[in-house]
């Protein structure tokens, strides 16, 4: 498989056919449908760009087709945020998106969200459930939930998601693939409906380590970061809290810590600030911000899981917003200390694989999901510190290994050095 470099460069020097690459993914889209990964096909705005790009050929991410997330403003496509209570067209383009036309992408439609990306398992939306490509009666996992689904099925080789809580890394977990937020305010949240905005992170999703950087490199201006040299000295997060797996996560995580210390990687055991701490302070703070974006808006058609989560996010007194302020500062430091001990630390992405959609049909059941999906992820976005998730070797369902760094620098040396050492 082409990387997404070698694509465009291709495409660059006239070896491939722009055209030809928005007719597989759009062809692919229509074979995936029941995933109800992408919500908006844009069929004949895709085809006139990528006719265009024929005699153009220009740009980093010259004719590489494109999904984006629903949540994110793309000039002349449906803006619904996954919601029956939005029937609008965006009337401009959101930041990422026009970094994504000026370095030459398709944008071929939009992507489920979880509504208002309000969630994190990727069921509740407007047109229903996405599924997951490696069986399509699980969750993928949310909110950038057809950005995993897609990129795992072979729709596009790139997805743009957003992530505030894990949005990215959770369905990318669970559904095979390389999910990437790079350090806070590399890629702009201009366009791009709010839902925390001292959270928020744009993130992208892959097939592999390089195209993830690439990507991100070619939507910010970044720089390529030196290849490693020698093996990375990497900590394992031994908070019994992260740790808190499934036999099969369990198993693939351990299998993968053996065969990084086998490529010569220096483990050794870290562990991150008080769980219980960090987790209440990013929900302190998400919580409010929420429902001040949707202060005042009718949210009777929203979804019920929503509604509730919503109803709860007022409940926060401000003196718990205003506490989890103050303490952002003393765990980022802690956590920005401990990552300039050691090239990165490690920790499962996501305790469980998929779980069954139909488990989240109850409240309750939902609950329980929910927070075992989120347990790993939260932390990342309350630092600002850039974090991927790398899919390991399994005869199962997908497992992700994360990896957080202290800077994009770091953390693209790491993960290019992990990826390539658990698959050996």
């Amino acid at each position: 498989m082409k990387s997404l470099e070698e694509i465009a460069a291709a495409v660059r020097a006239g070896e491939l056919d722009p055209v030809d690459l928005v007719e597989q993914a759009l062809r692919r889209a229509e074979e995936t449908a029941e995933l109800n990964a992408v919500v908006h096909l844009d069929v004949e705005g895709a085809r006139r760009v990528a006719r265009h790009l024929r005699s153009s050929k220009q740009g980093a991410l010259a004719g590489i087709p494109v999904l984006v997330k629903e949540i994110i403003e793309v000039e002349g496509l449906p803006y619904r945020c996954g919601s029956a209570s939005m029937d609008g067209i965006a009337t401009c383009d959101a930041e990422v998106v026009r970094r994504l036309r000026e370095a030459g992408a398709v944008i071929i439609g939009l992507s489920h969200s979880h509504e208002f990306a309000y969630g994190c398992t990727g069921t509740s939306n407007r047109v229903g459930p996405c599924r997951n490509p490696h069986d399509p009666s699980r969750l993928t996992g949310g909110s950038s939930a057809g950005a995993g689904a897609a990129v795992g099925g072979g729709v596009v080789p790139l997805a743009i998601g957003t992530d505030t809580a894990g949005s990215v890394r959770i369905p990318a977990a669970l559904c095979g693939v390389v999910g990437y937020i790079p350090a806070r305010d590399t890629l702009s949240t201009d366009g791009v409906f709010p839902l925390a905005q001292s959270l928020d992170r744009v993130g992208v999703l892959t097939t592999s380590v390089a195209d993830a950087l690439y990507a991100v490199n070619a939507l910010s201006g970044g720089e390529p970061a030196p290849a490693r040299t020698t093996p990375p000295r990497l900590g394992v997060v031994v908070n019994a809290e992260h740790l808190d797996y499934s036999a099969e996560v369990g198993q693939v995580w351990s299998a993968a810590l053996a065969r990084l210390e086998a490529s010569g990687a220096d483990l050794v055991d870290v562990e991150l600030p008080d769980w219980a701490t960090s987790n209440q302070t990013a929900i302190d703070l998400q919580g409010p911000e929420a429902a001040a974006v949707h202060a005042g808006r009718d949210t009777f058609a929203y979804q019920p899981d929503v509604q509730m989560r919503l109803r709860e996010a007022a409940d926060v007194p401000g003196w718990r917003y205003v506490k989890a302020r103050q303490a952002v500062a003393g765990i980022t430091a802690t956590v920005g200390d401990l990552l300039n001990q050691v090239d990165a630390v490690l920790l499962p992405t996501v305790l469980t694989v998929a779980p069954p959609i139909a488990a989240v049909v109850d409240p309750a059941g939902a609950g329980a999901v929910r927070a075992q999906l989120l347990k790993n992820t939260r932390l990342a976005n309350l630092t600002g510190h850039p974090a991927f998730t790398v899919p390991l070797p399994t005869t199962g369902l997908p497992v992700g290994l994360q990896i957080l760094a202290v800077d994009n620098q770091a953390a693209a040396a790491a993960a290019a050095w992990i990826e390539s050492a658990v698959k050996a």
